[in-house]
């Protein structure tokens, strides 16, 4: 392991879980099977953002660029799962606060990730062509 997988994986991991396990004990209301739900949905998405963010390695960037075709593990059957997984974990958290003017957060962030899925769609496209074309087929958002 290197210092790049510490920085990528596991200190994300750590503070991820920090915030869920915050929001899991301090937000408002009892520990019902709601709190319990959005806790679960909330490790779910935290994973999934991890191991995406993990798989794809030095491709990652926050603007669009295409510094490579990414394929693999998760990536083999979503084109965005950090998108995917990311309106998971917010989910969940919301669920475990309570506030239901969150969730017109929440709608704005899918909005916004949306946008964004198809600029880098564009991006990937111009640089891979065909494959990234194939690609698309096969996987789902």
């Amino acid at each position: 392991m290197d210092r790049g997988d510490i920085l990528r994986m596991w200190l994300p991991l750590a503070a991820g879980l920090f915030a869920v396990c915050v929001a899991f004990l301090s937000g408002p209301g009892s520990r019902d099977t709601l709190r319990w739900i959005g806790f679960a949905l909330a490790l779910i998405g935290l994973a999934g953002v991890i191991l995406a963010r993990y798989t794809l390695g030095r491709s990652f960037s926050i603007s669009p660029k295409a510094k490579g075709l990414v394929t693999r593990g998760i990536y083999s059957r979503i084109r965005n799962p950090i998108y995917v997984f990311s309106t998971i974990l917010v989910a969940g958290i919301f669920l475990m606060i309570r506030n239901p003017y969150l969730w017109l957060i929440l709608g704005a962030l899918v909005c916004i990730q949306s946008i964004r899925a198809r600029r880098e769609a564009r991006v990937l496209e111009a640089a891979f062509g065909e494959a990234y074309r194939e690609y698309r087929k096969r996987t789902w958002f």
